[in-house]
């Protein structure tokens, strides 16, 4: 396969936009900028970030053992997923294929970039359906995406399933990995090398609890993240982001000591819905969510409203008439949650 060929014509020929910060790249030590037309009063952010986030990438690549040239960082996952319509999208004319129940973005991004989007419902199992999808591919279908663990399911995709559309699919594969530190199964990371269509997209969203700072993370090949960078807006990054997720990337204990007690919550929780009279399916979950099965999702979600309880109707999603999501919170307001279930 030939990456390049998947790319749109007009990013090919693109000259990316330069800002000042790229065009000078030395210690910045002692230096008098005068180049970008900043305040120079002195105020902690009166001076634009680093459009290519070097430390935060450092950090990560360290972490992830994977090189600074595969990493990609965005506004969110959602900038991440916008920019790889971009590059291999052509409005009006491709489609992609997504696999409902899933992560909603990506049909709104399609629509915003004029992309037909190929509604592939997974299996009763909610699990991808490879003979459906290779039935609806075509030479216009340039993005297969998958989100494992899924959303609004919990569950994680068969190793195999995901493997064969890497190997029998000429576009590009984008596994979505935002909850994969709750999950057992490895991150398709470790196999990046091996798989040159393969995007693996992550968040510090979740597991990292900076849902506030907007970061979402790209890991890819060399080639395609190149691609990706020439599309990018120039400071897509901010500093206060910069900063903070270097902080909190640095925090291992601590985010490990939150994910096995979201994890262990998450064991409780599914515990004590089954003891709840109209819970009739609790689904296996490898997310800090539960998505269970009611008797009437529309009615208790309001019940639980009036009871000052936020959660997730999921009735009007494929495969999920009467579900609703639950996600794991911290042990008090668990045990409001499981009270307030069994009272209504």
């Amino acid at each position: 396969m030939n990456i390049k060929d998947l790319i749109r014509s007009n990013v090919k020929a693109l000259k990316p936009y330069s800002s000042a910060r790229d065009e000078f790249q030395g210690d910045t030590n002692n230096m008098v900028f005068l180049d970008a037309n900043e305040n120079p009063f002195e105020n902690g952010v009166n001076r634009y970030p680093d459009p290519k986030q070097r430390s935060v990438k450092a950090l990560l690549s360290l972490k992830k053992g994977i090189p600074e040239d595969n990493i990609l960082l965005g506004n969110g996952s959602d900038e991440v997923l916008d920019l790889i319509f971009r590059v291999f999208c052509e409005p009006n004319i491709d489609n992609i294929i997504t696999l409902p129940p899933t992560y909603g973005m990506y049909g709104v991004l399609a629509n915003i970039n004029a992309i037909e989007n190929r509604k592939i419902p997974l299996t009763k199992a909610f699990q991808p359906n490879i003979e459906a999808i290779t039935r609806a591919k075509c030479y216009r279908t340039k993005i297969i995406f998958i989100c494992s663990p899924n959303n609004p399911t919990g569950n994680s995709f068969a190793k195999g399933k995901i493997e064969y559309l890497l190997k029998n699919f000429d576009g590009i594969v984008v596994v979505d990995e935002a909850y994969i530190d709750f999950s057992k199964s490895e991150s398709w990371t470790s196999r990046l090398s091996e798989f040159p269509n393969l995007i693996v997209t992550q968040t510090l969203s979740k597991a990292y609890g900076m849902a506030g700072i907007r970061l979402g993370i790209c890991y890819a090949s060399k080639q395609i993240i190149s691609v990706l960078n020439r599309i990018k807006p120039p400071y897509n990054v901010n500093a206060l982001t910069q900063q903070k997720a270097i902080s909190q990337l640095e925090q291992d204990d601590v985010i490990q000591k939150q994910v096995e007690q979201i994890l262990k919550q998450r064991d409780i929780l599914i515990e004590k819905l089954s003891e709840i009279d109209y819970v009739s399916k609790i689904y296996p979950s490898d997310a800090n969510f539960v998505l269970a099965e009611v008797d009437d999702a529309t009615k208790r979600y309001n019940q639980l409203i009036e009871k000052g309880i936020v959660i997730r109707n999921r009735t009007t999603q494929p495969g999920c008439e009467n579900c609703l999501r639950l996600t794991i919170g911290t042990p008090d307001e668990n045990e409001i949650l499981i009270h307030t279930l069994k009272s209504i």
